[in-house]
């Protein structure tokens, strides 16, 4: 271990650095500048630091104030030598931080004894730091493994879906990075971004829940199946409700509330403003670009040009107009992911 030794009596200081020494175990650093010693605590890492009372330019307790203001010095061992006999001295130095105390003229013994038990101390201190470290490890390691799985989890109930309606494919990962491209724009909380980023895919798991005739027309639908189809966001929401995580509660939210309309004319539930829950505006938004943008069966694909022009004219009406700006704002980052995402099912037309 690293024992660092300040006290400008050079004879002291020789005779500490020897007794060090004399253990055969630990390395003596001797300061006989208190300055120059404490710069070199500031920069080095040490186990125990011994230091004298009386010194020019700065006395023992101001050294151990200055060293425990250091960076990572909180808990560091200070054994402080004193032939001052005042019991004050000895209570404003264990107030700055001192924890044992050594009086002149220095014992040989007595020295060894306190080195030990400091040492020990030390050791102790790093052996629950280790501890520590590796269980921080483990616990990262453990999150992860988590989280991973539930990415998996969001794939997989995606395909789902995608199973059923074969207009799906490529359409969740563009609206889902548009979605997060609109979020990071509104200057939400990265973390929350992300979350609406995995819980995207999931807003037509409810899709499910139609039946094929339905679900695969090959046209319009009529009024009577319409409403049917409309039972998907709540069928999605059935399906994602009561989670104890954080992502599935945002993906059962957008499932229910991604056809709802900024006016309240929308469905299921007819919300309107922020009544609809942020999550489902930001992907209402991303959804209806998306879909417009991308070849149906009962349409061909729109420019993006008149797909800009449809959600501005539906700003404030059918979409949020803030979750609108901020799509728009981001209108480069769109393209990109529209083209890196142009999947066999959707034959997307440029401007």
């Amino acid at each position: 271990m690293r024992i660092a030794i300040v006290d400008d009596d050079p004879v002291n200081l020789q005779l500490l650095a020897g007794l060090v020494r004399r253990t055969g175990e630990h390395e003596p650093l001797p300061f006989q500048n208190p300055l120059a010693g404490l710069l070199w605590c500031a920069e080095n890492d040490l186990d125990l630091l011994v230091v004298d009372y009386l010194m020019p330019e700065l006395d023992g307790i101001a050294f151990i104030r200055s060293f425990r203001e250091l960076p990572g010095k909180s808990d560091i061992p200070v054994l402080m030598i004193t032939g001052d006999q005042e019991r004050q001295t000895r209570y404003d130095a264990l107030q700055e931080g001192a924890n044992d105390f050594l009086t002149k003229p220095i014992d040989s013994l007595e020295f060894g004894a306190r080195l030990r038990n400091m040492l020990a101390l030390r050791h102790g201190q790093r052996l629950l730091a280790d501890r520590a470290a590796l269980l921080a490890d483990e616990v990262a390691t453990a999150t992860a493994e988590i989280a991973r799985r539930e990415d998996e989890m969001i794939t997989r109930l995606s395909r789902a879906a995608e199973y059923r309606d074969p207009e799906t494919g490529t359409h969740i990962m563009r609206m889902s990075r548009y979605s997060h491209l609109i979020a990071v724009q509104m200057g939400l909380r990265p973390g929350h971004c992300d979350l609406i980023l995995k819980a995207a895919p999931m807003h037509d798991i409810g899709k499910v829940a139609i039946p094929d005739h339905i679900l695969l027309k090959p046209g319009r639908l009529d009024p009577d199946e319409m409403e049917i189809m409309k039972t998907h966001a709540e069928a999605g929401y059935r399906i994602l409700r009561g989670s104890a995580s954080q992502m599935l509660r945002i993906a059962a939210g957008i499932a229910r509330s991604h056809h709802e309309k900024y006016d309240g004319t929308g469905y299921p539930l007819g919300l309107s403003g922020g009544m609809i829950p942020l999550p489902a505006r930001i992907v209402a938004v991303a959804d209806v670009f998306d879909a417009l943008t991308s070849v149906r069966p009962y349409k061909p694909a729109w420019s993006v040009d008149d797909a800009l022009a449809f959600l501005t004219t539906g700003s404030g009406s059918q979409f949020d107009p803030v979750c609108v700006s901020a799509f728009m704002a981001r209108l480069d980052s769109v393209l990109q992911v529209q083209a890196e995402y142009a999947g066999d099912e959707a034959t997307l037309v440029a401007t």
